[in-house]
Protein backbone atom coordinates (compact mmCIF):
# COMPACT_ATOMS: atom_id res chain seq x y z
CA UNK A 1 0.00 0.00 0.00
CA UNK A 2 1.39 3.37 -1.01
CA UNK A 3 1.49 6.13 1.59
CA UNK A 4 2.54 9.75 1.52
CA UNK A 5 5.42 10.17 3.98
CA UNK A 6 6.85 13.67 4.31
CA UNK A 7 5.55 14.51 0.81
CA UNK A 8 7.05 11.32 -0.69
CA UNK A 9 4.92 8.46 -2.01
CA UNK A 10 6.37 5.26 -0.54
CA UNK A 11 5.23 1.63 -0.33
CA UNK A 12 4.64 1.54 3.43
CA UNK A 13 4.94 -2.26 3.51
CA UNK A 14 8.68 -1.84 2.96
CA UNK A 15 9.02 -0.28 6.41
CA UNK A 16 7.43 -3.35 8.01
CA UNK A 17 10.28 -5.61 6.86
CA UNK A 18 13.04 -3.30 8.11
CA UNK A 19 13.95 -4.61 11.53
CA UNK A 20 17.68 -4.01 12.09
CA UNK A 21 19.09 -5.94 15.01
CA UNK A 22 21.58 -3.24 15.97
CA UNK A 23 21.25 0.51 16.37
CA UNK A 24 23.86 2.86 14.90
CA UNK A 25 25.07 3.53 18.46
CA UNK A 26 25.58 -0.17 19.16
CA UNK A 27 27.33 -0.70 15.83
CA UNK A 28 29.77 2.12 16.60
CA UNK A 29 30.44 0.72 20.06
CA UNK A 30 31.15 -2.76 18.71
CA UNK A 31 33.51 -1.45 16.03
CA UNK A 32 32.67 -0.89 12.39
CA UNK A 33 34.41 0.49 9.29
CA UNK A 34 37.79 0.64 11.03
CA UNK A 35 36.41 3.51 13.09
CA UNK A 36 36.76 5.94 10.21
CA UNK A 37 33.36 5.94 8.50
CA UNK A 38 32.59 9.56 9.35
CA UNK A 39 36.20 10.74 9.52
CA UNK A 40 35.31 12.38 12.87
CA UNK A 41 32.65 14.55 11.14
CA UNK A 42 29.93 13.59 13.59
CA UNK A 43 28.16 16.82 14.57
CA UNK A 44 25.03 15.77 12.68
CA UNK A 45 24.48 12.76 14.92
CA UNK A 46 23.52 12.39 18.58
CA UNK A 47 26.56 12.75 20.86
CA UNK A 48 25.47 9.73 22.87
CA UNK A 49 26.19 7.52 19.83
CA UNK A 50 29.88 8.30 20.18
CA UNK A 51 30.30 8.10 23.95
CA UNK A 52 31.75 4.56 23.85
CA UNK A 53 32.28 4.37 20.09
CA UNK A 54 35.44 3.13 18.46
CA UNK A 55 36.18 5.97 16.05
CA UNK A 56 39.23 7.38 14.35
CA UNK A 57 40.12 9.86 11.65
CA UNK A 58 41.88 7.08 9.74
CA UNK A 59 40.92 3.45 9.13
CA UNK A 60 42.28 1.12 11.81
CA UNK A 61 41.40 -2.55 11.41
CA UNK A 62 41.97 -3.04 15.14
CA UNK A 63 38.91 -0.88 15.82
CA UNK A 64 36.71 -3.38 13.97
CA UNK A 65 35.02 -5.88 16.26
CA UNK A 66 36.47 -8.86 14.41
CA UNK A 67 39.83 -7.20 13.64
CA UNK A 68 39.41 -7.77 9.89
CA UNK A 69 38.70 -5.52 6.94
CA UNK A 70 35.36 -6.38 5.42
CA UNK A 71 33.48 -5.03 2.46
CA UNK A 72 34.19 -3.26 -0.78
CA UNK A 73 35.84 0.12 -1.12
CA UNK A 74 33.82 3.30 -1.58
CA UNK A 75 35.15 3.44 -5.15
CA UNK A 76 33.65 0.01 -5.84
CA UNK A 77 30.34 1.04 -4.26
CA UNK A 78 30.19 4.08 -6.57
CA UNK A 79 31.02 1.89 -9.57
CA UNK A 80 28.17 -0.49 -8.67
CA UNK A 81 25.68 2.40 -8.26
CA UNK A 82 25.22 1.86 -4.52
CA UNK A 83 26.04 5.43 -3.47
CA UNK A 84 23.24 7.97 -3.67
CA UNK A 85 23.61 11.74 -3.64
CA UNK A 86 21.49 11.97 -0.48
CA UNK A 87 24.02 9.86 1.45
CA UNK A 88 27.44 10.15 -0.19
CA UNK A 89 29.09 7.94 2.44
CA UNK A 90 26.76 5.01 1.75
CA UNK A 91 24.32 2.70 3.46
CA UNK A 92 25.38 3.32 7.06
CA UNK A 93 24.97 7.07 6.62
CA UNK A 94 21.50 6.41 5.23
CA UNK A 95 20.71 4.13 8.21
CA UNK A 96 21.90 6.70 10.74
CA UNK A 97 19.76 9.40 9.17
CA UNK A 98 16.79 7.02 8.82
CA UNK A 99 17.06 6.09 12.50
CA UNK A 100 16.90 9.80 13.32
CA UNK A 101 13.58 10.07 11.47
CA UNK A 102 14.48 11.10 7.94
CA UNK A 103 12.36 9.51 5.20
CA UNK A 104 13.22 9.57 1.49
CA UNK A 105 12.22 7.78 -1.68
CA UNK A 106 15.53 5.84 -1.59
CA UNK A 107 14.42 4.18 1.68
CA UNK A 108 12.83 1.39 -0.35
CA UNK A 109 16.09 0.68 -2.21
CA UNK A 110 18.19 0.76 0.95
CA UNK A 111 15.81 -1.45 2.91
CA UNK A 112 15.77 -4.02 0.11
CA UNK A 113 19.59 -3.97 0.04
CA UNK A 114 19.63 -4.54 3.81
CA UNK A 115 17.13 -7.41 3.53
CA UNK A 116 19.19 -9.12 0.81
CA UNK A 117 22.23 -9.04 3.09
CA UNK A 118 20.49 -11.64 5.27
CA UNK A 119 22.00 -14.31 3.01
CA UNK A 120 25.21 -13.90 5.03
CA UNK A 121 23.36 -14.83 8.22
CA UNK A 122 22.28 -18.05 6.54
CA UNK A 123 25.84 -18.78 5.38
CA UNK A 124 27.23 -18.43 8.90
CA UNK A 125 24.48 -20.60 10.38
CA UNK A 126 25.13 -23.26 7.74
CA UNK A 127 28.94 -23.28 7.96
CA UNK A 128 29.86 -22.37 11.54
CA UNK A 129 29.47 -24.08 14.88
CA UNK A 130 27.32 -22.08 17.31
CA UNK A 131 29.36 -19.52 19.25
CA UNK A 132 32.50 -20.00 17.09
CA UNK A 133 33.24 -16.31 16.54
CA UNK A 134 36.45 -17.15 14.65
CA UNK A 135 34.42 -18.79 11.90
CA UNK A 136 33.84 -16.43 8.96
CA UNK A 137 35.12 -13.33 10.70
CA UNK A 138 34.94 -11.18 7.54
CA UNK A 139 31.35 -12.19 7.01
CA UNK A 140 30.53 -11.47 10.66
CA UNK A 141 32.16 -8.04 10.38
CA UNK A 142 30.10 -7.38 7.27
CA UNK A 143 26.92 -8.38 9.11
CA UNK A 144 27.78 -5.99 11.90
CA UNK A 145 28.23 -3.21 9.34
CA UNK A 146 24.71 -3.89 8.03
CA UNK A 147 23.02 -3.83 11.47
CA UNK A 148 22.71 -7.62 11.75
CA UNK A 149 23.76 -9.40 14.93
CA UNK A 150 27.08 -11.08 14.05
CA UNK A 151 27.07 -13.21 17.19
CA UNK A 152 24.73 -15.87 15.78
Amino acid sequence: MKKLVKNILIDEDIYKIFKPQLSPKKMLELGVFGGSYFGLKIKEYPRVWFKNAKISKNFDVNLNRFKVKSGLSRKEWIKKGWIFKEDPLGWFQWYCRFSMGRRLKIDEIQIKRWKNFNRHVMAIKKNCEPNDLNCRRKQRQALLQWAYDPFI
